[in-house]
């Protein structure tokens, strides 16, 4: 529209400039007449044929409006014709990054102050309708307002102590809820990001005594339970040595058992063997033989005593006198 523009005001001058040239002259300037009536005409054909090209950058859409009014004709990137009393205005297709600052309050009423990171883009297909409907200015007249909703509402569902542990589950639900309400526009919410999470400073100081405490408690039961494993250790030793103890005791007693039923066989061996020879003795001893060893064994001398035919009764041989020949 600004070469149109310019391009009526030459195509004005290329021939009033002229006639002013020869009304105030004193002298005959065909030639300068000629010459500046060229030059201001070529002057408004070039700007008249720029305003007729639209050039548009990649990732951006043209939105091709005639003296306001949004046209459906949507201009892709490059270089494009249009109408010279037409105008175009750029929608950014790409992937964009915006930070805002926000507030909220937790289930327990704790006051949470937030830093939140959005990575947002336009879709190509409905930017003509978004223009239309809202305009360049998105971000601060649907964005930003439906975003700090969602934030506050999602935030609300959490204790305050839950908050800083499930920051991935709050901006999962806080990106499904937003894209839901901005998807009518055309916009797409590629992410949101919690940055940082601050809480008052009483209720950090109560955070950070409750966590030492829990440490400490954490401290002694981890002590507590050294102390038990070391002792039942030393109980399970204990019984270790003490099986071992009864199991060299039963070794020990059962190899006694097994040198005593040796011996024992050994000496019934033994007597079997003698009782079997003395059997073999007497069954070669006879009365001959007997008397046989008794007179080798004999040493000559009668006895003194003798018992008569009543086993109560001795004589003593010795006082009995000899009788004369």
């Amino acid at each position: 529209m600004v070469w149109f523009v310019f391009a009526i005001i030459f195509i004005i001058a290329a021939i009033i400039v002229p006639i002013l040239i020869k009304r105030y002259s004193e002298e005959d300037h065909k030639a300068l007449r000629r010459v500046t009536a060229i030059t201001l005409s070529a002057l408004a054909v070039i700007f008249f044929a720029l305003s007729c090209i639209a050039v548009v950058p990649t990732g951006y859409t043209g939105i091709l409006t005639t003296f306001g009014k949004v046209e459906d004709r949507v201009l892709a990137a490059g270089a494009n014709f249009i109408a010279p009393w037409q105008a175009v205005t750029t929608m950014d297709n790409r992937t964009q990054k915006a930070h805002m600052d926000a507030s909220a309050f937790s289930s327990d009423i704790q006051q949470v102050d937030l830093q939140i990171s959005v990575n947002y883009c336009i879709d190509q297909q409905t930017a003509r309708d978004l223009y239309r409907r809202v305009g360049t200015n998105y971000y601060d007249n649907v964005m930003l307002p439906r975003i700090l909703e969602n934030v506050k509402a999602t935030f609300s569902k959490y204790t305050a102590e839950n908050l800083v542990a499930k920051r991935d589950v709050l901006s999962s639900q806080i990106v499904q809820n937003t894209a839901d309400d901005l998807s009518e526009y055309g916009i797409v919410i590629v992410s949101i990001s919690i940055e940082d999470i601050d809480f008052t400073d009483a209720f950090t100081d109560a955070v950070e005594a409750k966590q030492v405490a829990a440490q400490k408690k954490l401290t002694a039961e981890t002590e507590q339970a050294q102390l038990t494993m070391e002792e039942r250790a030393k109980s399970e030793r204990a019984i270790i040595i003490a099986n071992a103890d009864a199991e060299k005791a039963v070794i020990a007693a059962n190899a006694d058992l097994e040198v005593q039923k040796v011996q024992a066989d050994a000496t019934l061996y033994a007597r079997q063997k003698e009782a079997e020879g003395n059997r073999e003795i007497a069954q070669s001893l006879s009365s001959e033989l007997n008397t046989y060893y008794w007179i080798k064994q004999w040493d000559g001398k009668l006895p003194t005593t003798t018992l008569g035919e009543s086993s109560g009764f001795m004589i003593n041989l010795g006082s009995v006198e000899k009788s004369p020949e």
